[in-house]
């Protein structure tokens, strides 16, 4: 599909902070479990990852959210742990408890063991889903690329699922730190070559999520997972047919990094929302767009509180190009969907007058 036949640029224009109309829109986790039209595609593919792995059911849910609300951006449906579950550690989603990897790293041994798995073969369900999504999308919005961080990833693939304390993860760190560079190196090119492949079938933007580099110490973050995410930044293509490729960093309770992160070559930083918009954007400047950051829980708030909040977040960026609204993470699964269409609603009719009226709105 040729760039011309983009309908709607707004996200792609922003992360490259170039003018738009209003305030971009898309949601970290939009298409999901708060949406029951998606809970009875689930039950029809029996599992998490029987929908994941079956292109036509991950493009329809990807598209649920576009056609309930006026968004900006679809996001691909899939999860951040395909990759360790494609080097074969035994992916399980158990209900109550979340992810499980049946066979977690323990030894060096097993992080020199790791297949590197190909966005062709091991991972090409995934490719077949963005091309699915690509076509049912018809241009009228980008569609996002995504995966996690290899620091992220490895603690999932150490703790052999979810964990408070990362008590083995951080143990690697620091007693095995050349196996840890090791496992954070392999990694990173698998995730380079994971991307490189969703862009090569159709992905229009990519985001990153490092959701659990906020637990790290300064110097750990910046040397576990910050470099691995600029070595992966710089694997990957970066245009595609004629029009830029942006990539989006997301550190969750990365905060006081901001100016690290943006020095990564990356095109946009993800805020979550314990960093105010207006401070962020003094410090890193017109280096990177910004992406955020509402609490998702407001969104269990009353309907002017909500669109106080969304007003408040505009006028926290300021005016001018650069901002991609978002929440500062995941809509919770017990989100009313009524309260997502006032947020949505609240930022068209306030966004526009923090924009030049003759902005474009679409790709021309």
């Amino acid at each position: 599909m040729s760039t011309s036949e983009l309908q709607n640029d707004r996200l792609l224009r922003a992360l490259q902070r170039q003018p738009v109309d209003r305030t971009p829109v898309w949601m970290m986790r939009q298409a999901g479990r708060y949406l029951p039209e998606y809970r009875e595609v689930r039950n029809q593919a029996g599992s998490f990852m029987g929908l994941c792995r079956t292109p036509e059911l991950a493009a329809r849910v990807t598209l649920q959210p576009l056609e309930r609300y006026d968004l900006d951006a679809a996001i691909l449906f899939s999860d951040i742990l395909t990759i360790p579950e494609a080097m074969g550690l035994g992916l399980e989603f158990v209900a109550g408890e979340g992810p499980v990897f049946e066979n977690r790293i323990k030894t060096a041994t097993d992080i020199d063991r790791l297949p590197r798995p190909s966005p062709d073969q091991e991972l090409r369900y995934v490719m077949d889903a963005v091309q699915a999504c690509r076509q049912e999308l018809k241009g009228r919005a980008p569609l996002i690329g995504f995966t996690g961080s290899p620091w992220t990833l490895a603690t999932y693939m150490i703790e052999g699922g979810s964990s408070k304390t990362y008590a083995a993860s951080k143990s690697l760190l620091y007693n095995e730190p050349e196996a840890a560079h090791r496992l954070m190196a392999k990694l990173a090119d698998t995730v380079a070559d994971y991307l490189s492949g969703q862009v090569e079938a159709g992905a229009q933007a990519l985001m990153l999520f490092d959701t659990w580099g906020g637990v790290l110490d300064p110097q750990r973050y910046r040397e576990f997972s910050l470099a691995y995410m600029q070595r992966i930044v710089e694997q990957l293509p970066r245009e595609r047919d004629g029009r830029r490729v942006p990539v989006t960093l997301f550190t969750k309770g990365g905060g006081q990094w901001l100016e690290d992160i943006a020095a990564t070559g990356c095109d946009g930083i993800g805020l979550d929302w314990t960093t105010p918009l207006d401070e962020a954007r003094r410090r890193v400047g017109d280096q990177v767009a910004l992406q955020g950051n509402l609490d998702p829980c407001m969104l269990y708030a009353e309907p002017e509180v909500i669109r106080r909040e969304v007003r408040r977040c505009l006028a926290e960026f300021g005016h001018g190009p650069g901002h991609v609204f978002n929440l500062g993470h995941g809509v919770q699964p017990e989100t009313p969907p009524e309260s997502v269409e006032t947020m949505i609603q609240a930022l068209h009719e306030s966004s526009p007058a923090y924009h030049d009226a003759t902005a474009p709105t679409a790709s021309s």
